[in-house]
């Protein structure tokens, strides 16, 4: 099979590498891609974010499916393009794609098809300001539109949030803000494959924001990831009825064909689960965590959603866990410096540990930072502990000076379950 891939990040390298692992692929473009990529995949050098000129690729070469890794081709239409000329596509249209590109649609969609979410209020700057002034300052200001993860503010003081509004509304994507009651509780990232009629779900997984340990420091687009939760068996029932059965009839009842991935950010609240975001797509870098456990081929699945023909309620992973740790470069995320030295190929060998690029490039023999998030450093294990020892002892041999990483991920999740 003749697949083409969009993105160029260490979610797409993942993407790449499960994709190349199919014995049904015979061909895999990325565009644009990435040096790290370049072992897997043939780079092209085409705009993902053009319509027309990824659908006359794809009727050029004979691409077979079209795989979406990030969200601005997806706001952009380009699955629309690509469906209409008769290529099956993993991956949301414009109209689906709005619930990531516009948190105020996607606020409307729970509010109408009940999902529990928080409350909120959607304005301009003046609103934004009465209604964090409303909720005492304890709130979550997001920014309306798509702002690569860092759209959001959470807040805890009045003045805290009287600054976070100004600053989002000074951004491109603040036009229109939500401010939302501050909830509490831990999050986790639950995804959900989709084929327009029906859905499997993901291994849970747990993202990590915040830029420094304790989940201090301003918001980023993730800096670790840990696959799987440990979920008790109620809990996950009840994620599955009040989120995705309810998501699911409300995407029917909007006449929308919704295949590729819905992404539900979830606060395990006091009173349960509730929605604080949607993506459509997969999470990064929640994806580097989650695809190296699936016992199921990538490329076949992507395929059942983008055909609608899934025919599972649950993709199979394998036991285990796997512990995504990233490195990003200094000044991340305000103003990463690149150029710092990498050393990925020290990694090569070593058991149960992969590494995914983000912000690379090649220099000759050498690997440098070219972006915010470099890489991201993975372990797998028999259980968490393990994972997490594998990708933090591989760390120190991947990245040196100027550069810098969590140091505790996956560290609040070992020995409990989320109830």
């Amino acid at each position: 099979m003749r697949v083409l891939l969009l993105g160029s990040g260490g979610r797409e390298h993942a993407m790449a590498w499960a994709l190349a692992k199919s014995p049904a692929l015979t061909k895999l473009w990325a565009a644009p891609g990435s040096d790290g990529m370049g072992a897997l995949a043939e780079r092209v050098p085409l705009d993902p974010l053009d319509p027309k000129a990824v659908s006359a690729f794809c009727a050029e070469k004979g691409v077979e499916l079209l795989v979406v890794g990030p969200e601005a081709p997806l706001a952009a239409g380009v699955a629309d393009a690509v469906r209409a000329a008769g290529v099956p596509v993993f991956g949301p249209g414009k109209d689906g794609a709005r619930l990531e590109s516009s948190k105020a649609f996607a606020k409307d969609f729970m509010l109408r098809h009940g999902l529990p979410t928080a409350r909120a209020r959607v304005g301009g700057y003046e609103e934004a300001l009465a209604a964090a002034r409303a909720f005492g300052g304890r709130c979550a200001v997001k920014a309306d539109g798509l702002a690569a993860g860092k759209g959001v503010i959470v807040c805890t003081a009045l003045p805290e949030a009287e600054a976070a509004v100004a600053t989002l509304a000074a951004t491109g994507a603040g036009s229109t803000l939500l401010v939302e009651e501050l909830l509490t509780g831990p999050e986790i990232s639950m995804m959900a494959v989709l084929d327009g009629t029906s859905y499997a779900l993901l291994p849970a997984s747990q993202d990590h924001k915040r830029l420094l340990d304790g989940d201090l420091g301003p918001n980023t687009g993730g800096m670790g990831a840990l696959c799987p939760v440990p979920l008790e068996a109620p809990l996950l029932a009840r994620i599955r009825s009040d989120v995705f059965d309810r998501a699911l009839e409300g995407l029917k009842k909007d006449g929308l064909d919704y295949r590729g991935v819905l992404y539900a950010g979830l606060m395990l609240t006091p009173d349960g689960p509730k929605c604080l975001e949607f993506n459509a797509r997969l999470g990064d870098p929640e994806t580097q965590a989650i695809l190296p456990l699936l016992d199921a081929d990538f490329l076949e699945l992507c395929l059942a959603c983008a055909r609608g023909e899934l025919r599972t309620d649950r993709v199979p992973a394998r036991p285990g866990a796997c512990v995504s740790v990233v490195v990003a470069a200094e000044g991340y995320p305000e103003a990463p410096k690149p150029g710092a030295l990498l050393t990925p190929e020290a990694a090569e060998g070593r058991e149960g540990v992969m590494v995914f690029h983000a912000g690379t490039r090649k220099d000759g023999d050498r690997w440098l930072a070219a972006g915010g998030r470099v890489l991201a450093v993975v372990g797998l294990g028999a259980d968490l502990a393990a994972a997490r020892e594998r990708a933090y002892g591989a760390l120190p041999l991947v990245a040196g000076p100027r550069l810098r990483w969590r140091k505790d991920v996956a560290a609040k999740v070992l020995g409990r379950s989320l109830a």
